[in-house]
């Protein structure tokens, strides 16, 4: 078998076959197939395109190209989620607790951002003492005994994906919706949890920018999990801005703990319900929508959700006080509000530049050698739709030094659109895809 002939099929629109398909990924993996060759593959996919097959045997070799995790020792169906990445987006934070006090085990392999904030991972690091590098055995003896676990992703998991992202990520081939799918599965496959339910964001601080390109990708990667064998739901949500009011790693925390106190910001909490219930439903904990939503309504009404945060936080060396009482943590050295200079309907207000406000204020990276500075961060309090007299506060930037705050405020402004016009709220939660396709919210 050779790499040319390969190439070659798939650029006349050839279909390659399972056996091409693991030659490429393995012999790509192990250093034996150029990057120049891997190259010219990656762009004849995006040129010509992947079948449903074609796409999962590439996941399923990726997946298998590392580490494969096994949770067979953990009691029931294991529950996972993911996000495709947004601003101000610490659903988990919430999903995993209220999930797991309901008797759900979530093992959960979580990942460091890589742009405006951190991963879930830098989240729960932003509490004192919170070990995130934890033994594979005191994983499963976690999940065992309390239903949840939060670790840093192994460094050998889906390893062909690390190596081929690397690449798409210089030769214009990452907008593929078939390698995306595979790149993202690749990892959820490896992890090795039965249910899987997806967070796909649509909107200006989305890799998707589009309803209909999300609803691509959902159902390009619930269709990957159903031929892997496993349960798979996508929720397509808003990205249109932040979810929630606080962008940074504490803050969001911070929001998170609101949340499952039974307060916090209607849209995060409504988010949150949606993709626990998917999950509940999923394991067989509820039969019905209806009643899987109850039971996470109910999960943080009676204080267990947030009882299973701190379980968390304890079982993994964290200080439990600071969840309990957040106001004792650090406050960043600058806090400063931003005042709107117009009266009118906040029309647009673009996420991404909200995230890229965060980051000059060290609350991202911009490189993955890069550290992430916990306490700072923004909190935006008028959202689409709000009506805003002039003077009135929209946000306030909390940094560590002046001249940070100063080029955060000046992207925090220019993030925001506004109109003489009333204009419509954003929509949280667009609709769902399982395997018969895509169901909006009605």
């Amino acid at each position: 078998m050779r790499m040319y002939d390969i190439i070659t099929k798939k650029k006349h629109g050839g279909e390659l076959t399972d056996e091409e398909i693991r030659f490429v990924v393995q012999g790509f993996t192990a250093g034996e197939i150029p990057d120049y060759q891997m190259s010219a593959l990656l762009m004849a996919i995006c040129l010509k395109g992947l079948n449903r097959r074609e796409t999962a045997t590439l996941t399923l070799s990726m997946a298998e190209s590392g580490d494969m995790l096994d949770l067979s020792a953990i009691e029931g169906k294991k529950a996972d989620k993911h996000s495709t990445g947004g601003v101000g987006d610490k659903t988990t934070l919430i999903v995993a607790p209220i999930v797991a006090s309901l008797g759900v085990p979530v093992a959960k392999m979580s990942g460091r951002g890589l742009g405006h904030t951190g991963g879930t991972i830098d989240k729960l690091e932003s509490i004192p003492g919170f070990q995130t590098t934890v033994p594979p055995e005191i994983f499963i003896k976690n999940v065992n005994e309390m239903k949840l676990a939060v670790a840093g992703q192994s460094a050998n998991l889906a390893p062909a994906d690390k190596k081929m992202y690397a690449l798409r990520d210089v030769t214009a081939t990452v907008d593929n919706i078939s390698l995306i799918a595979a790149s993202i599965m690749s990892k959820k496959l490896a992890s090795g949890a039965d249910v899987i339910v997806l967070d796909v964001k649509t909107g200006s601080g989305a890799f998707m920018k589009t309803k209909e390109d999300s609803v691509a990708l959902a159902q390009a990667m619930v269709d990957i999990g159903t031929q892997c064998g496993r349960k798979v739901y996508a929720v397509i949500t808003d990205m249109n801005q932040v979810l929630g009011t606080a962008v940074g790693n504490w803050l969001e925390v911070e929001e998170a703990i609101a949340v499952l106190r039974g307060g916090g910001d209607a849209e995060l909490r409504e988010v949150s319900i949606t993709l626990a219930s998917f999950l509940l439903l999923g394991c067989g904990k509820a039969s019905s929508l209806t009643e899987a939503r109850h039971l996470a309504l109910e999960a943080v009404e009676s204080g267990a959700a947030f009882e299973k945060l701190c379980e968390l936080c304890e079982r993994q060396g964290g200080d439990s006080d600071y969840i309990r009482h957040p106001e004792r943590m650090r406050k960043a050295a600058v806090r400063r509000d931003v005042r709107a200079v117009r009266d009118g309907f906040v029309g647009e207000i673009n996420a991404e530049e909200i995230g890229m406000s965060a980051l000059v204020l060290g609350a991202g990276r911009e490189k993955k050698e890069d550290s992430v500075n916990p306490y700072v961060g923004l909190l935006v309090f008028k959202k689409v739709g709000d009506y805003v007299k002039k003077g009135e506060i929209i946000g306030t930037i909390l940094g560590d030094d002046e001249s940070r705050t100063d080029a955060s405020e000046e992207r925090f402004r220019a993030a925001y659109t506004w109109s003489a016009d009333p204009v419509s709220p954003v929509t949280p939660v667009y609709g769902y895809v399982d395997c018969d396709g895509f169901h909006p919210v009605k």
